[in-house]
């Protein structure tokens, strides 16, 4: 039980002073009251007045409203995180539309280019080439029993590259919001950076770099230190689950192959992308009428997004009587060189099911004004290729065309939520990968929602912790995709909207998490009886933040 393991010691066993006031799990700063400053030694360390959470909570925000820009903001909430983590996830949990821009997409990726030279405290595991041998000596030294791992080599961290090892920022990121969005108790978090170098030429020479100053590691070495990485983890935290992110496209599908159908992993990019895009798409549908098997979709990217994607979104048109052949005839990919077709010969292995037979076609536009498509997908990571022509074309072809610009951060959108609309005459079912304001088109007011992959990945970890799996399957996203579509309120749709508002993102987690342990449940995968109320059980496994009784 999740709880059980989290149970604090008593406060005898508890370390004294400014020990305590140093550990951010326990510190509770000026709220710790008149009897635990006695009995934790802490009198004299601190101010006279005893604060309550709610008053140190709309302080930080006071604080926080005042910072210039985002990017002080991400600082200002780090140092928090490291200080006093309660304070941290309260003021985050109870203001998640206005946190989660600053703790993750987009400012994130900013604080990704800049990790090296706002670095203040480490957190996570950070391991090297050069610790090759003794990687489960490094992950013993972390002082929690993990239960959930997000970890990157930095190579591909959202649509700016190869940062190395400043990509650490994302797996510290992914983890906050595990725990403010799902509940997943920070304890049981462990962010790691596998260092294996950069081939970031401005990184290797700029002299606040974090990592190592040395050429990328790849082939059988490679693998080898991924490989010592798996079976340290699993040997160190038994049951734990792993989380591949940002990984670059060439180890992210082999990866993924490798190790999906014997340990509990899974690729965010891949199969989360895909099961937040497919809800969209599913909210879209209730909107047109139309159904899933007879939408043509268009891909503007062919990557590990992508092809996630257009994999979840076959699965679930065979559901709907399509045979796997036909599925994938209705999913087009556009890539740099053009249309992926059956007669190229420079296509990677995961484009190969999507390279129809079809005449060469070089451009996105051209592709959208031959194939028709009712739906089109941005995820190539560059910005501005949803131009006023192709949004144009999209509203001739189709009554409410659906445009999902979801790469990300906002300078990498394929458009705005304001060209969407404008350029479609307020027709476009829109979802984003960065945030975007509410949007006034001929005197209707759009509420445009991110296709964040926020709303799924937190509830599949949990329904993954607190049932036990014993692996990640796609019939855990099918399903959290139709949990999160069905979240969607008909008052959401009105204004636009194809993802439930943020705020509710806690109940969707627990419902995706409930869905998820089913499936674990159902196919055997998880050890024991299922509880009888398996939403109630989830929900009883949720980290809440508040402050714990010391004395």
């Amino acid at each position: 039980m999740l709880k059980t393991a989290l149970a604090h010691s008593a406060a005898s066993d508890f370390p004294r002073g400014l020990t305590v006031l140093r550990d951010p799990l326990l510190n509770k700063g000026t709220a710790f009251n008149e009897k635990e400053r006695d009995a934790l030694g802490l009198r004299g360390l601190l101010p006279a007045h005893v604060h309550s959470l709610e008053e140190q909570a709309a302080r930080v925000l006071e604080n926080l409203r005042h910072l210039p820009d985002e990017l002080e903001k991400y600082v200002a909430l780090n140092a928090l995180h490291d200080r006093n983590e309660a304070l941290f996830f309260r003021v985050v949990c109870d203001n998640i539309d206005e946190m989660q821009p600053l703790i993750y997409t987009p400012t994130v990726g900013l604080a990704c280019q800049r990790y090296g030279h706002i670095f203040q405290r480490p957190r996570g595991i950070f391991i090297s080439t050069n610790d090759r041998g003794r990687i489960s000596e490094l992950l013993g030294n972390w002082p929690h029993p993990a239960k959930l791992i997000v970890v990157t080599d930095g190579e591909r961290i959202l649509g700016l590259g190869d940062l190395g090892a400043n990509g650490m920022g994302i797996p510290v990121g992914k983890l906050s919001l595990y725990s403010a969005c799902a509940g997943v108790h920070p304890k049981l978090c462990l962010p790691v950076m596998l260092d294996v170098g950069t081939n970031n030429a401005e990184l290797l020479t700029d002299p606040y770099y974090i990592g190592l100053r040395r050429r990328r590691l790849h082939g059988p070495e490679y693998d080898e230190l991924i490989d010592e990485f798996i079976t340290a983890a699993r040997g160190v935290f038994p049951g734990v689950v792993i989380q591949f992110e940002d990984f670059a496209n060439h180890s992210a599908f082999r990866l993924l192959r490798r190790y999906r159908d014997h340990i509990c992993v899974f690729n965010d990019d891949i199969q989360g992308t895909a099961a937040v895009a497919l809800a969209g798409i599913l909210s879209a549908l209730r909107v047109t009428g139309g159904r899933l098997a007879d939408q043509k979709l268009l891909f503007l990217g062919a990557g590990e997004a992508a092809t996630g994607i257009a994999d979840l979104i076959v699965s679930a048109m065979e559901a709907q009587g399509l045979s796997e052949a036909e599925a994938r005839r209705r999913n087009w990919l556009v890539d740099s060189r053009g249309l992926v077709i059956k007669d190229r010969s420079d296509l990677a292995e995961h484009k190969l099911p999507y390279a129809h037979a079809h005449a060469p076609i070089g451009d996105f536009l051209t592709a959208i004004r031959t194939l028709r498509p009712t739906a089109i997908i941005g995820v190539a990571a560059v910005g501005g290729t949803f131009t006023p022509e192709v949004l144009q074309t999209m509203a001739e072809l189709n009554a409410r065309p659906i445009v999902f610009a979801l790469s990300n951060p906002t300078s990498k959108a394929e458009c705005s939520a304001e060209e969407a609309y404008r350029y479609t005459g307020g027709r476009a079912l829109f979802a984003c990968g960065s945030p975007y304001d509410p949007v006034t088109i001929a005197g209707q007011t759009f509420v445009p929602r991110q296709g964040n992959n926020s709303y799924i990945f937190p509830g599949v970890g949990l329904g993954a912790i607190a049932s036990g799996a014993q692996r990640i399957t796609d019939e855990m996203f099918m399903s959290a995709a139709h949990a999160l579509a069905r979240l969607v309120s008909e008052a959401d749709l009105a204004q636009g909207s194809l993802y439930p508002a943020l705020p509710r993102i806690r109940e969707v987690s627990a419902h995706i998490a409930a869905g998820v342990a089913h499936v674990a449940y159902d196919h055997g995968l998880a050890a024991g009886k299922a509880p009888d109320d398996m939403l109630k059980y989830v929900k009883s496994q949720m980290y809440e933040p508040r402050y714990s009784s010391y004395a």
